[in-house]
């Protein structure tokens, strides 16, 4: 019965640090969600922090789980995960978050989950645990998002450019704030919609690993859904105000117009992956958005060295949270 106890204190103090690391992640990913729409004076950051956490919410409604599922059983096996494997990912995506969070350096949330999963079951079980597909189309998509976020915020400058090049710079802007609203809405439901299903699928995981949930169970229990779409949006009310910076001002000059191109594009990019199950970066995918509408503009309107030490972030997220996730592996095997 002590055993049983235990076994439950540990499952449920997981799922609270699972919970945290959801909160840190809107916490961390705020600046994606407002950063454009702050810059550009359509809304004070007050504003603009409700106003993304409203919609990182209201996506419990809107997606299904399947990004959610990719991550609970498309990414390793899931007969190996155990607790020990939980703790040491969330360890070493937590460590990866809080270090670039301090540094103001916009790297992905999501890509150092996946890693954290990934060091943490080759630590104990090595590559033939891992499931290639899930983890290639994963690998796919850190290029493939901030690609077609570029392709899509410069199509949609080019485009705005065309059809208003007859309307005052005056107007535009009037009409531009008004119209940012309904692209920053946008793009945060498919932030709220994509990173918030990236815990449940861990919890999912968790629940499924220690007994909890069935192993053939269609979807995880409604409080975890809850739970993390309410913590992803508590952590987006707060804020990473260290990364509105980066994202907002230093890589390119945003007026509503770019504003609205850039969130547009990021946005109809985190709608496609999410609707293919496809855990992708919002950081990703709004910095290649914004660097296309700058680079629409002139090339040199993008500080492309900013640019560059983002992109150096990424390259090093996944290895760097798994090799923090093996070691604390192996910590938790003496801790538990």
């Amino acid at each position: 019965m002590e055993s049983v106890q235990i076994a439950f204190w540990v499952v449920a103090l997981l799922v609270i640090l699972a919970v945290g690391f959801d909160f840190m992640n809107g916490f961390h990913d705020a600046a994606n969600s407002i950063a454009t729409v702050v810059s550009t004076g359509v809304l004070k950051p007050q504003q603009a922090v409700l106003f993304a956490a409203f919609f990182n919410v209201l996506a419990i409604g809107i997606f299904h789980l399947q990004v959610a599922a990719t991550i609970g059983k498309g990414i390793v096996d899931p007969g190996v995960v155990d607790h020990h494997v939980i703790f040491g990912a969330l360890i070493g995506a937590i460590t990866w978050n809080v270090i670039t969070w301090w540094y103001g350096i916009p790297s992905s949330s999501s890509h150092a989950l996946i890693g954290g999963i990934v060091g943490a079951v080759l630590a104990k079980a090595g590559f033939g645990s891992l499931q290639a597909g899930g983890i290639l189309k994963t690998v796919l998509f850190i290029f493939v998002s901030p690609l077609l976020g570029f392709l899509l915020g410069s199509l949609m400058m080019v485009m705005v450019a065309w059809l208003f090049r007859r309307a005052s710079p005056i107007r535009v802007d009037g009409w531009f704030r008004r119209m940012q609203l309904v692209s920053a809405g946008l793009y945060s439901l498919g932030h709220g919609g994509n990173d918030a299903q990236k815990t449940i699928g861990l919890i999912w995981m968790l629940l499924v690993a220690s007994g909890y949930l069935s192993a053939q169970a269609s979807a995880p229990p409604d409080w975890v859904i809850l739970v993390c779409y309410l913590a992803i949006g508590l952590g987006t009310m707060f804020g990473g105000w260290r990364i509105v910076r980066t994202m907002g001002q230093k890589i390119t000059k945003l007026k509503p117009v770019g504003g609205f191109c850039a969130e547009t594009g990021g946005a109809i990019t985190l709608f496609l992956a999410t609707g293919l199950g496809i855990p992708v970066s919002t950081t990703h995918t709004i910095t290649g958005a914004i660097v296309g509408v700058g680079s629409v503009q002139r090339a040199s309107a993008v500080r492309w060295g900013v640019a560059g030490n983002i992109v150096w972030a990424w390259i090093f997220t996944i290895p760097a949270s798994a090799l923090v996730a093996g070691f604390f592996y192996w910590f938790s095997l003496v801790l538990f």
